[in-house]
């Protein structure tokens, strides 16, 4: 299993991005979560957006709702972190992951608890300007 994002660059306050996190070795129509994880110059990792394929459930951090889109995209087997209104806040190293099997139910809590992720890609920078 591989993850592989691209898609990271620099963008003015306001600019749109889409993150693709390239998946080899499974299928994204398979069972699994995935989730877009980031971490800041100076803080912790913090969890962005997932969605369980089980149930289609998805989840937000609150600072990304209504701007951050997450799907998948089966014709090119990647997942994929739409992001608008883009901020200074935003600005990181954008991460995707994923663990595998049926979930269905599953709350926010544990979708972003990022010890359940058992395959990390290398991640993409993100760096948002005034």
């Amino acid at each position: 299993v591989q993850l592989v994002e691209s898609g990271g660059a620099s963008v003015q306050t306001g600019g749109s991005l889409t993150l693709s996190c390239l998946a080899s070795g499974f299928s994204v129509d398979d069972d699994y979560v995935v989730g877009w994880f980031r971490r800041a110059p100076g803080k912790e990792r913090e969890a962005v957006a997932s969605f369980s394929t089980g149930d289609g459930r998805k989840f937000y951090t609150d600072s990304v709702k209504g701007r951050f889109t997450i799907s998948s995209d089966g014709v090119k087997n990647s997942v994929l972190l739409q992001m608008n209104s883009l901020n200074p806040g935003d600005t990181a190293v954008y991460y995707c992951a994923v663990f595998f099997g049926l979930y269905i139910g599953v709350g926010k809590r544990a979708m972003f608890d990022s010890d359940r992720y058992t395959n990390w890609g290398q991640g993409t920078q993100v760096t948002v300007s005034i």
